[in-house]
């Protein structure tokens, strides 16, 4: 079997994700309105209809004045709003979803809890949402689990930097929650693509977690092109001063030149897919990540983001 033969039959899969690409550099839309999904730099959905009372009459009631208006009736409190002495320690880790109240008044006299750097043993203690909370030095959070896909543009910082102006890719997805929602994994400040956000602390250790590897596919332009034989080490394994690199595909993208080339792999080791190429000599241009664990760029313009559906937050947490 000839060499072009072999890059036909594996390019495909590259080519069908890196078409998304090229769609998306296209588009003009700055969001998805169609798909019904929140989505966009400060959130997306329509616009719902008010509920203001405006400048409608009051109902008023001629036999009983007293009921033309509200008066001085107290007024009531909303529902769940947030008790301003806080709230109790074992209900706040119970909330998390770690433990049960009973058995969370267990870990924390056993000194099994830290509150702000802290350990509390006092029965009855009470936090504040802001407060930061270790169970077991795992930090816990009792707010409703969120996950927000972003479509990352080149020149943002993904943890923070004091030069560039504080450019970072939390800017991007200040609308999104009022959660606090990190990120996923890295994604260098030059490089592109999908990078998750969530504050389920399970999740994120679990998808960051080497032994359990998540399918990723990235999109590469190198500075020369990829010799072929270069091309069959990749596969075969390449290794580097951590161990052997193995991916589970690459290619050449199709009906492009050879220094574009399209590799899935597993491993969550930093700076994997640099290495694997530096390692044989080349230096990556251009790095987009196009598929994050089934998570694909679909309908996502860059620099923008969307909230994952119900079903895709399952399939994550299976994986």
């Amino acid at each position: 079997m000839t060499p072009d033969v072999i890059v036909k039959q594996t390019s495909i899969f590259a080519q069908n994700y890196f078409d998304m690409s090229r769609n998306e550099r296209s588009s003009g839309s700055r969001g998805d309105r169609s798909s019904g999904k929140s989505s966009g730099r400060q959130g997306g959905g329509e616009r719902t209809k008010s509920h203001a009372r405006g400048n409608a009459p009051v109902n008023r009631n001629e036999k009983d004045p007293k009921n033309m208006s509200r008066g001085n009736a107290p007024l009531k409190k909303k529902q769940g709003a947030a008790k301003e002495d806080g709230i109790r320690l074992n209900k706040y880790i119970a909330n998390s979803g770690v433990c049960s109240r009973r058995d969370a008044d267990i870990y924390i006299a056993a000194g099994s809890v830290t509150v702000n750097g802290q350990v509390i043993t006092e029965m009855g203690h009470k936090v504040q949402l802001k407060d930061e909370v270790k169970f077991d030095g795992r930090r816990i959070n009792p707010e409703k689990p969120e996950y927000i896909l972003l479509n990352k543009p080149k020149g943002f910082f993904v943890t923070g930097s004091l030069e560039n102006k504080n450019r970072t890719v939390m800017d991007l997805i200040a609308g999104a929650s009022k959660s606090k929602l990190d990120p996923v994994g890295k994604l260098e400040t030059q490089s592109t693509g999908l990078l998750l956000f969530t504050n389920d602390g399970r999740l994120a250790k679990n998808l960051a977690n080497p032994k359990n590897g998540i399918r990723q596919i990235y999109h590469i332009e190198l500075d020369k092109d990829l010799a072929y034989d270069d091309l069959q080490k990749i596969k075969e394994g390449v290794k580097l001063e951590d161990g052997t690199a193995k991916v589970t595909e690459v290619s050449y993208v199709e009906n492009k030149p050879k220094r574009e080339v399209g590799i899935e792999i597993k491993s969550t080791k930093s700076h994997i897919v640099q290495r694997i190429f530096k390692s044989l000599g080349y230096e990556i241009v251009k790095l987009d990540r196009v598929v994050y664990g089934g998570l694909t760029k679909k309908d996502l313009t860059r620099g923008h983001w969307r909230v994952l559906s119900k079903q895709e937050v399952i399939n994550l947490t299976n994986i």
